[in-house]
């Protein structure tokens, strides 16, 4: 994804979703006007979710998702299918694409009741329309010929109908400040900061804080002090990366505003009070706790990496037990939580506001307490646990 695209995070995502053979992946292809995937006669072409990142209207910028076929049956079909569920996770809506030959299949109407029971927006494709045409279509269906491109169009008009794009966009700091006002950011250059860029939350908060009629003033922690004392008014909102907060702490003026990327992260995402109600947490561990620690990223491990090193070893510091600490990263997410007293989740700025609720729901159901990065390092501050 470059700098000048829309983050796939901010994407709508569509699912489309059908059984092997109903030419799910051909109807993707004549949606996008692309080959975006590879299609044959035989069952089972697509083994591996792929995406495609493009502009729908009137949806605008989204993420096309072409699945394996839900029916796939071995060991191996078995993941497929396993995979195929997890993009339900982060679907906005989904195309459930039916062979028009033979019409819905016990497994088409199990996958209409998934999408029922995860509240996910969807439509019917009966794809094949050049064959055949079902004599009576269920309501909201409709028929398409992939190879024809019969349909097609209709289909992407209702799709973009699916989901609502014209109700009040949330915002990650722009409702916080009023034109004119100045925000200072926070952000330290060391080993761990992605050479020549700025990390995607950071990027995304300037440009809310532009689109608000205000000033983004950015500096290293380093630098804080001196650039606070340069302003003739004070700052609306200082916003630190979670590991400078102890500097930024100290030196930003107690009347001042201070927070974090990944606070306003999870503010955004929509799990900012399951993430603080879930850091208290953390003063109940016990020897031999085992503790989630989540990214939705996959980015290079450095050697003092916050979430396999820093926050592990905070943590130990903090409450003086021996913790057990497992890590997870990008689309994956264990099934089974159970065994987990704590889950510490990153800000989620690569991950789908849908995903990041699923993430926390499944917590919450499975009665495990949900917190983040930003939080459980503010928690950390408090005591010299997070001293370098």
């Amino acid at each position: 994804m470059g700098l000048n695209a829309t983050p796939s995070a901010e994407r709508l995502h569509i699912g489309f979703f059908g059984a092997r053979n109903a030419g799910k992946s051909s109807v993707v292809n004549a949606v996008t006007g692309q080959q975006m995937s590879v299609v044959s006669e035989g069952k089972g072409t697509t083994t591996d979710p792929v995406t495609k990142s493009m502009a729908l209207r009137p949806m605008g910028p989204v993420v096309i998702i072409d699945t394996p076929g839900f029916d796939d049956r071995g060991e191996l079909g078995e993941l497929r299918v396993k995979r195929t569920r997890q993009i339900l996770n982060r679907a906005d809506c989904a195309v459930l694409v039916v062979d028009g030959t033979v019409g819905l299949s016990e497994a088409d109407r199990e996958m209409i009741h998934l999408f029922k029971q995860k509240s996910i927006p969807y439509l019917i494709a009966f794809n094949k329309q050049d064959i055949s045409t079902p004599a009576e279509l269920p309501e909201g269906a409709v028929a398409v010929s992939a190879k024809t491109g019969e349909g097609i169009e209709e289909l992407k008009n209702r799709i973009g109908g699916l989901v609502r794009t014209d109700g009040p966009s949330v915002r990650l700091v722009g409702d916080m400040i009023q034109p004119g006002e100045t925000v200072v950011l926070v952000i330290p250059i060391d080993s761990s900061a992605p050479k020549g860029r700025l990390i995607l939350p950071q990027q995304q908060a300037i440009r809310d804080i532009l689109e608000s009629g205000a000033s983004a003033l950015v500096t290293r922690e380093t630098e804080l002090a001196d650039t606070l004392g340069k302003l003739k008014e004070p700052p609306a909102l200082v916003i630190t990366d979670s590991q400078a907060f102890k500097q930024g702490d100290a030196v930003t003026p107690k009347e001042i505003p201070l927070t974090s990327f990944s606070i306003l992260m999870a503010r955004y995402k929509g799990f900012l009070a399951q993430a603080v109600e879930g850091v208290a947490a953390i003063d109940r561990l016990q020897d031999g706790d085992t503790v989630l620690i989540s990214e939705g990223c996959t980015h290079h491990r450095q050697c003092e990496d916050i979430g396999t090193v820093k926050i592990p070893n905070w943590l130990r510091k903090y409450t003086g037990k021996e913790l057990q600490i497992e890590t997870s990263s990008g689309l994956g997410f264990p099934d089974d939580l159970s065994k987990y007293r704590l889950i510490i989740h990153c800000g989620g700025c690569m991950l789908n506001a849908r995903e990041m609720v699923y993430r926390q729901k499944c917590a919450a159901d499975a009665g495990i307490p949900f917190t983040n990065y930003g939080i459980t390092i503010c928690l950390l501050y408090t005591s010299d646990a997070a001293d370098d």
